[in-house]
């Protein structure tokens, strides 16, 4: 998974050349194998250096520690994640938001299903900090992109100014794909099911049964 939309930094902030955009993404790829087969506990720098055939001063140069290649990781996966929210909508398939809100998780899940670098990264339990603080700051980025997507459909109530509901549903939907892949390994279609189940929850303590559907998209 690549995000041209947010290239990585150097570490003067200049966007890379693209031969340093190639030497990266050489990096990132190798570091998601390694997070696939063994998990946050496997990945250092010189395992990543070794996956990727070059030197680890290499990997260095671009990543000056693991959390930093992992936060890169994180952006990663997050990009992904904005994308679906980016995706077309068919606005006259949408019967309510409900129909809306399934629509967007089963889009998120499919990224957690395909992707082992983002089931470790995100409901996998490593304990790493900045990789949480990461996560979060991204769940409000995402938070934003679909209250703008519900926007465009549906005729949303005032929502409260010290609450991000969105970001909290999205957060409390993780916790139960967190649990079953702790669990089993993997999102099962029942904790897939549960986790939709309590995003859904969570957003109707704050919209109604039957919001307004707009005549048209904004």
């Amino acid at each position: 998974m690549t995000t041209a939309d947010t290239p990585p930094r150097t570490p003067s902030g200049r966007k890379p050349r693209a031969s340093s955009q190639a030497r990266i993404a050489q990096i990132l790829a190798a570091a998601r194998e390694l997070l696939a087969d063994a998990g946050v506990a496997g990945l250092s720098i010189y395992s990543v250096a070794e996956r990727a055939a070059i030197p680890p001063s290499s990997v260095y140069h671009f990543f000056a520690s693991v959390p930093a290649l992992l936060e890169a990781l994180t952006a990663d996966v997050h990009a992904a994640f904005r994308a679906s929210l980016q995706e077309p909508v068919d606005h006259d398939s949408l019967g309510n938001w409900h129909d809306l809100s399934r629509l967007i998780e089963r889009r998120m899940l499919a990224i957690y299903q395909g992707d082992a670098a983002a089931r470790q990264l995100i409901l996998a339990q490593h304990g790493l900090a900045e990789v949480t603080q990461a996560d979060r700051q991204h769940d409000i980025e995402l938070a934003g992109l679909m209250q703008v997507l519900f926007e465009r459909h549906f005729e949303l109530p005032a929502l409260p100014g010290d609450v991000d509901v969105f970001a909290l549903a999205m957060e409390l939907g993780d916790r139960v794909y967190a649990r079953s892949v702790h669990l089993h390994g993997s999102i099962t279609p029942r904790m897939a099911e549960e986790g939709m189940r309590v995003f859904d929850a969570y957003l109707g303590l704050y919209l109604p049964p039957f919001l307004p559907k707009r005549a048209r998209t904004i």
